[in-house]
């Protein structure tokens, strides 16, 4: 059963509950309405043949008229009066012993309190009162219930038309409704499937109510648009990719083949040439080791843990100082703990300060500052151009000065991961008198 089918079928189902329990009540109160007003003309037609006065004791009881309809004075009322035992002593046409309960004795025997009964007579539901009429003696007071009953049939079939009638409608409805309110999902289902079928991301369902089906539809053209993306991001990180590797691939390719037929004869140029090899297959390790840190999800590989982010600096630095032994590093630093992959920030950490130092002139001094849950690392070179700020954290981006300098343009893309991955952030400051300041902060262990 579809989703429509089944929104039909439950509004439908809904309003046959309101129109039958609605029946319900009105047929209930019109019932008792009916009883009722029939109770008070028993009630007036007693009083009518019990006279002004009851009886008193030792007397006759005085009749007001004697014939046919002589106790309750109206066709369609039969009366009749029983003792104690049960016999019928007078009557308006004929006896009716059937009329007799024994709750119609009692009250003959005691005198003292009225009843209503509903009595079946010749297949005719009968409405009969029973009230006291002297000593040891009770008045019957009869009335068929065949208009009532007529009644009540008549509406029992007016009542079940209606909610036929109501549900019929109310499926109708239900259906108009459903396709109205299921045309977003309708839209959605079929931008899906669209996006499915031809891998089309720039697809939108383009819902614009406000309500759980508008904010359905913009999360998924959120989702559409993440997608998107990262699919283009992918694109382009492979098309990079390509690119850059061509480049080492196609000079070891080069300098191996001039190798393969002899070539250099000259000892210094061959040692030279071995020497590009070697700084060529370094670029390309470099390259693809950068890749993968890129291309795979290590956060659900690796543990995530409590780290602490002043003793990674500190391995970091010792480990730096070792490649870079031109320039010097100082470091403030206090006690901080960040929740994450330690790996992946020590990573963060280095390619940062390996930055600073391919930047930094001989003999600089790189400034290192550990805060709470931050690092901070300052160089004294040439500084980044203001057009080339925004793009430092670009994939395989660099400054046309930077051709010249080992690494593969992945170090800071690798860096902005690491921190968007650890709910923290980047940035680059450009300072007054020159170089450039990196500002690192992760997510605090509280916080995570």
């Amino acid at each position: 059963m579809s989703f429509r089918l089944r929104l039909t079928a439950l509004a439908a189902a809904a309003v046959a509950l309101a129109v039958v329990g609605a029946g319900t009540l009105m047929y209930a109160q019109m019932e008792r309405e009916l009883f009722g007003e029939l109770d008070r003309s028993l009630n007036a037609d007693a009083a009518v043949a019990r006279g002004p006065e009851p009886a008193r004791a030792g007397e006759r009881f005085p009749f007001r008229a004697i014939g046919p309809a002589a106790l309750a004075l109206r066709p369609d009322v039969h009366a009749q009066v029983i003792d104690s035992s049960g016999r019928v002593l007078r009557a308006d046409t004929r006896p009716v012993p059937a009329l007799v309960t024994a709750e119609a004795r009692a009250i003959a025997h005691e005198g003292n309190r009225t009843a209503f009964s509903t009595v079946k007579l010749e297949g005719t539901r009968v409405r009969v009162l029973a009230v006291p009429f002297g000593p040891n003696q009770a008045l019957l007071i009869t009335r068929s219930m065949d208009e009532i009953d007529r009644v009540l049939a008549d509406t029992r079939t007016t009542l079940l038309i209606v909610a036929l009638g109501g549900i019929l409608l109310a499926a109708a409805l239900g259906a108009l409704v459903a396709r109205t309110a299921l045309a977003p999902v309708a839209r959605l289902s079929a931008t899906v499937e669209d996006v499915a079928r031809t891998r089309d991301m720039s697809r939108r369902v383009a819902v614009t109510s406000r309500d759980e089906l508008g904010r359905l539809g913009a999360s998924f053209d959120a989702m559409l648009a993440a997608l998107e993306s990262s699919l283009r991001a992918q694109r382009q990180l492979v098309a990079d990719a390509s690119h850059e590797l061509r480049t080492p691939l196609t000079s070891l390719r080069t300098n191996l083949e001039l190798l393969a037929r002899g070539q250099p004869t000259d000892e210094l140029e061959r040692q030279q040439m071995l020497r590009d090899l070697v700084s060529q297959m370094e670029r390309l390790s470099t390259l693809v080791s950068d890749l993968i840190d890129l291309a795979r999800d290590e956060e659900t590989a690796l543990p995530v843990e409590d780290v602490r982010l002043d003793s990674v600096v500190v391995d970091a630095i010792e480990d730096i100082s070792q490649r870079y032994d031109s320039v010097r590093f100082t470091l403030q630093s206090m006690p901080s703990t960040v929740r994450g992959v330690r790996s992946r920030v020590a990573r963060a950490v280095t390619n940062l300060l390996d930055n600073a130092a391919k930047w930094s002139p001989r003999d600089g001094v790189i400034e290192v500052t550990v805060g709470e849950s931050e690092v901070v690392v300052r160089d004294h070179g040439p500084g980044i151009a203001a057009g080339d700020a925004s793009r430092v954290f670009d994939r395989f981006w660099r400054a046309a000065n930077a051709r010249h300098l080992p690494g593969s343009g992945l170090g800071l893309a690798i860096v902005r991961d690491v921190a968007e991955a650890h709910g923290g952030s980047v940035v680059l400051e450009r300072p007054a008198d020159g170089g450039a300041r990196f500002r690192l902060r992760l997510g605090s262990a509280a916080s995570s």
